[in-house]
């Protein structure tokens, strides 16, 4: 009896705006196994889960919402001007949400697997993965949607830009590539034409 070819992993990434949320979601409609980094990084410090009873002790039950989650804009509040705070964070639930993404990786069963993440460049993410798409999109139209979509302001929008890596630095490291400025369909059938392309590829980790 033949074990089955364990799913290889493509890494998908883009900027701000740039529609990776909704490639993501196009592809787990094809049945594809998606992780997302940041669904992984809400699901460590969820109650019960001993990741949050440290920063509880840590920082004190004041980063705690009433009904026991984690407060986030009080967290943030504590670590964005303090540094060493910052990373004592970062050493606690850095481990724990790869650890959450290998896991929840290894529970695919379809052909490949999708592992999302706006910091795939950034963090190094994508030497986890086999192969590296990157959604890309002008950087105005980035702006454009972020300001639509999110309640948040011009000087935010461009601070999140400032810190993520640049188009070109996503895409030196880019296998395959689709430039979303067009609508959403446009973006569905270019993801319906590389999960196609995919599903033929052999794993890259046979």
């Amino acid at each position: 009896m033949t074990t089955a070819a364990k799913p290889w992993v493509l890494g998908l990434t883009g900027g701000i705006g740039s529609g990776k949320s909704a490639a993501a979601e196009r592809f787990a409609e094809h049945g594809i196994h998606v992780v997302d980094a940041d669904q992984a990084a809400r699901w460590v410090v969820e109650p019960g889960r001993p990741a949050l009873q440290q920063l509880a002790e840590h920082f004190g039950l004041d980063i705690l919402q009433p009904s026991g989650a984690l407060d986030r804009s009080a967290l943030r509040k504590r670590i964005f001007e303090d540094a060493e705070q910052r990373r004592w964070v970062e050493a606690l639930l850095h481990p724990l949400i790869a650890q959450e993404i290998a896991d929840n990786l290894a529970q695919a069963t379809s052909t490949y697997a999708v592992f999302v993440s706006p910091l795939m460049v950034e963090s190094g993410q994508y030497k986890r993965t086999d192969r590296l798409l990157v959604i890309d999109a002008p950087t105005e139209l980035q702006r454009a949607r972020t300001l639509k979509r999110d309640t948040t302001t011009a000087e935010q929008v461009e601070a999140i830009l400032k810190a993520q890596a640049s188009r070109e630095q996503r895409l030196a490291l880019a296998d395959d590539v689709v430039l979303n400025d067009r609508d959403l369909a446009w973006l569905h059938s270019e993801v319906d034409r590389l999960h196609h392309f995919y599903l033929n590829l052999p794993g890259a980790s046979e």
